[in-house]
């Protein structure tokens, strides 16, 4: 975890102080459970609960340093709580094994860490949909290769980035929804010393499904797909963060990052606006991505556990949810303040002498009766003149003085197909499609 990249709430959730609390009430959410079940006295729980109630601090120091002698982390902090607490402390961990709490643990802090990155999305979407109806339809060209090819509207542009973070949501509610579960059943997952009512009953409490069959440790292709699940929406942040740094190119120049007053783009040159977020952004998707390898590769633990996942799973939790945390609210604030120049793009569009309508032209030949080979010759031997001129010549003027073309054609119809607005009669319907009527 990087402070720079860091936001509070997020980072909030992986403080040893937090795990710790978790572990308390998984632990004395069982013990409360075992009470119930007659198996330890109800006076157990209860002085739990009442010293959780009034010593609200966690001594992290003083846990550390029995970890230092026990080299045992769950160990260390139950010597610690039996300090505080008293006799009635030798009744917590009844039939259960370390993963109980460990991998409980977890799944509440990614659990909460989705809730946190769900509500992320949510403010992206919105900063999203409201430029997408703002541009909706302001004309730009559309890039194939990153070439000019047909015109299409920013309004689009935004909507597919819509479109695309809604699945990112989507994905994540799934993912949320496989990580979130309790595993309470002790040694090798047997529910040999440990009722399975306990398990259900720490689960209710701490808002997680019961975990069908744990083998001593939740199964790690939960963790797999949760961690594919972020490393998925990193690349969709990528995606559009390479999109915006594209469209600030001097060349291009259609859109840029919001540039404040005072903010320095270069030690060197004065007049640089650098898209530093953006490319920020690629950098902290790279990040998150790396994170997958090393979930994957926690699926195969030996029989009924090990712990070559642990030491992995210490970094890329906190590190991926944070990042990503980051990395959404950076780029919600890029979107919000990006500033479009909608005649910039217009003068793009306009750049290369009208090649942007030839595929009109030629359809229209081959609707007048010409062969589509020979339709594709006579457009694109007229195309390839503007090209050279670097748009100094009209596609349109060269067509109305090209013998073959109005053999087919006449200049009112090939007129007829220069027009912009054509590109952009079906907005409305995808729009529909993407934002619902």
């Amino acid at each position: 975890m990087v402070p720079r990249y860091s936001r509070p709430d997020m980072t909030a959730i992986w403080t040893p102080e937090a795990r710790f609390r978790i572990w308390f009430e998984i632990e004395a959410h069982a013990t409360e459970a075992l009470a119930e079940l007659g198996v330890v006295p109800k006076s157990a729980a209860k002085a739990l609960w009442d010293w959780w109630a009034t010593n609200p601090t966690i001594d992290v120091a003083a846990i550390d340093a029995i970890e230092a002698v026990t080299k045992h982390d769950v160990i260390a902090f139950l010597t610690w709580v039996a300090e505080q607490v008293g006799d009635e402390a030798r009744f917590m961990h009844q039939g259960m094994t370390s993963s109980d709490v460990l991998d409980t643990c977890l799944s509440v802090q990614l659990a909460r860490a989705s809730d946190i990155l769900l509500a992320d999305l949510d403010a992206l979407l919105a900063a999203i949909r409201t430029r997408a109806y703002e541009h909706k339809m302001t004309p730009t060209i559309g890039r194939s290769h990153g070439i000019h090819a047909e015109p299409v509207t920013f309004g689009l542009k935004m909507a597919e980035a819509y479109a695309e973070f809604a699945r990112c949501k989507a994905r994540l509610e799934a993912a949320r929804a496989d990580i979130a579960t309790c595993a309470i059943s002790g040694a090798v997952g047997t529910f040999a010393n440990i009722d399975p009512a306990v398990e259900a009953h720490v689960a209710a409490k701490l808002g997680l499904a019961v975990e069908p069959v744990s083998t001593q440790v939740i199964p790690r292709d939960r963790h797999a797909m949760y961690f594919a699940t972020l490393g998925v929406i990193a690349s969709s942040i990528e995606r559009l963060a390479v999109e915006v740094r594209h469209l600030q190119r001097t060349e291009v120049l259609e859109a840029e990052e919001y540039f404040s007053p005072g903010q320095k783009g270069s030690s060197a040159m004065p007049h640089k606006r650098n898209p530093v977020l953006t490319e920020n952004l690629t950098g902290l998707a790279r990040m998150v991505r790396s994170a997958v390898v090393p979930a994957l590769e926690n699926v195969a633990l030996w029989h009924e556990r090990d712990i070559s996942h642990s030491s992995v799973e210490r970094y890329i939790a906190p590190d991926a949810t944070i990042t990503l945390d980051f990395a959404l609210a950076r780029l919600t604030g890029v979107i919000e303040k990006l500033l479009v120049y909608p005649a910039r793009m217009q003068k793009n569009l306009d750049k290369m002498g009208g090649l942007v309508h030839s595929q009109r032209v030629l359809l229209a030949l081959t609707q007048a009766g010409v062969s589509r080979e020979d339709a594709y010759r006579l457009v694109q031997r007229n195309a390839m003149k503007v090209w050279e001129s670097d748009g100094e010549l009209s596609l349109l003027e060269l067509l109305k003085a090209d013998a073959d073309v109005t053999a087919a054609l006449s200049v009112a119809e090939i007129e007829d197909k220069f027009d912009l607005g054509y590109h952009l009669k079906h907005v409305d319907t995808i729009f529909t499609r993407v934002f619902g009527a």
